[in-house]
Formats: C-alpha cells, structure tokens, sequence
C-alpha cells in the first residue's frame, strides 16, 4: 500500500469552468465549516460565508484548529444574505453568461435534491446547524428549495455531511466526475 503524502498519485477529475458555489449562512460550528472548506478547496468551489459567524475564521483560529489547507479555500465573505445574492448574481452573470441559479437545501421542502437540475456556476445554500436557513429566506426563495431525504427518524443530516452530499451530487448532474485520472 502506498504511502499518503502530497506526492502519492490520486483519483482526479478537471476542474469546471464555472464552479458551483457553497454558502453557508450564519454557520455556528468551526470544525463542520473547516470540513466544508476542506471540501470546497477539493472541488474548486468557492466558500461563501453569510452573516455572523459563531466562531473566528482569522489566521490563529484556523491554525489551531488544525486547518492546515485553508489557505487553498476561495473564502468570500458577505454582510447578509441580500448581500450575498448580488455579488453572486454579478459574478456568475459577467460576460454575458446565464446567472447561476439558488438552491436552498431546507428539511421544509417535498422537492429532493436529486431532481434539481443542477448547473454548473450554481450556488447550493445551507443554513446554520441549530435552525437552518430564517423563514424569511424560505418564504423569499421558496421555489428554490431542496432538501435531502431520510429514511430515518433523524430531524436533519449534520452540515458538513449535507453540503458533501449536496455538492456531489450538483457535480455529478453536471457530469464533473464522468472523466476521472490518477494524477
């Protein structure tokens, strides 16, 4: 068995032109934000981080809880949700290109996940782990919602699992993962 280290070849796959975007809105939990980072910085995905946070992402924090790939993230940092939404609307649209779409993943929605459509240059929103997204952002976006079904009496799936199951999923429907290399 090989060794694990930077140099030891792994299962690849290219990049998207127009990456998908994950925002996670008011995250509470640092260890389930590095994870989504770590997975964001593993995608190409850049890392939309909306609202207070419930910890500190500044240099020291992130060393000490052992995030040793953070600087590999594309962190984006927005005031709000309203805020957010138009630098994501600007940035997707720039060039003449087709917006990227929302998909707001809630437990209060019938639509699943699997039936989104996703699109390269979409963005997939999460909410904090304790309330998810604010019922105004539901109410707003309400045809935008998908939600990840349980077979399971569980309330919800934890964040950091969500957004991979989520991410990979919009990466598959996009057919981001059909052509695959070891480099």
């Amino acid at each position: 068995m090989a060794k694990s280290s930077n140099e030891t070849p792994r299962l690849r796959a290219p990049k998207l032109a127009r990456p998908f975007h994950v925002v996670l809105v008011e995250p509470e939990i640092p260890p389930n934000t590095g994870n989504v980072g770590r997975m964001c910085a593993a995608t190409g995905s850049p890392l939309h981080l909306v609202g207070p946070l419930g910890f500190r992402i500044d240099e020291k924090a992130v060393r000490r809880a052992g995030l040793d790939y953070w600087h590999l993230v594309d962190l984006r940092r927005h005031l709000d949700f309203e805020h957010f939404v138009h630098a994501f609307v600007k940035e997707t649209s720039e060039g003449g290109e087709e917006a990227g779409r929302l998909f707001l993943f809630a437990t209060s929605t019938g639509r699943s996940y699997l039936d989104a459509g996703f699109r390269p240059g979409d963005a997939l929103v999460f909410g904090k782990e304790s309330v998810g997204l604010s019922d105004e952002i539901v109410e707003r976006y309400a045809d935008r919602l998908v939600g990840i079904p349980t077979l399971g009496a569980v309330r919800s799936l934890n964040l950091a699992n969500a957004v991979g199951i989520g991410l990979f999923e919009a990466l598959r429907q996009a057919g981001a993962l059909g052509e695959t290399f070891v480099g």
